[in-house]
């Protein structure tokens, strides 16, 4: 059988490590399409600076940041920071990304924005710790499959973002993009 190369499948045992996987430009244009950000930004799982270059093009003040020196931004546990700034926007590795939303919610004086798989609306401790908080403003799903960078076709698995607002206390509203 031919080994497949999807993101989001490991089949031959050989995961990316620290769950690098770059966010694609074409998705951070979309959410700029459908949000503004009033204040500076914080890419906090900055990457290669996949989500920060198309927020810094659009004219955003980005702070970039990362747990792994991948040659961009500043090496920072955003886990263990206590700074405030006013937005987040990120991709942080999927086995945190509670840890991360809670956390941002902490951190931003406005929105905090998750790319993430669209299960993470799925699961009893993310329902209980995050979602019933109820400062899920927007999600907003990406309608075709996104195709990452190093891999040759796109994944099985549809992203959205989720974009929370401390200032938002309601049920969220779904758009596609």
């Amino acid at each position: 059988m031919k080994s497949l190369n999807i993101v989001g499948h490991n089949f031959k045992g050989d995961r990316v490590d620290n769950d690098f996987y770059p966010t694609p430009e074409i998705s951070t244009i979309k959410l700029l399409e459908k949000e503004s950000f009033i204040g500076s930004i914080w890419e906090c799982a900055c990457g290669d600076g996949a989500i920060s270059d198309p927020l810094i093009k659009a004219g955003y003040d980005v702070y970039s940041s990362d747990l792994i020196d991948r040659g961009y931004g500043e090496v920072k546990d955003f886990l263990t920071t206590n700074e405030k700034i006013d937005n987040i926007i990120t991709n942080p590795p999927f086995k945190l990304s509670l840890e991360f939303a809670l956390h941002g919610l902490k951190t931003v004086n406005n929105k905090l924005v998750l790319f993430q798989k669209l299960v993470f609306l799925e699961g009893v401790k993310r329902k209980k710790k995050l979602f019933s908080l109820n400062k899920l403003k927007n999600i907003y799903v990406i309608s075709n499959r996104l195709k990452f960078k190093g891999y040759k076709t796109g994944g099985l698995m549809c992203f959205a973002w989720f974009v929370f607002d401390v200032n938002f206390n309601g049920k969220p509203t779904i758009d596609w993009i």
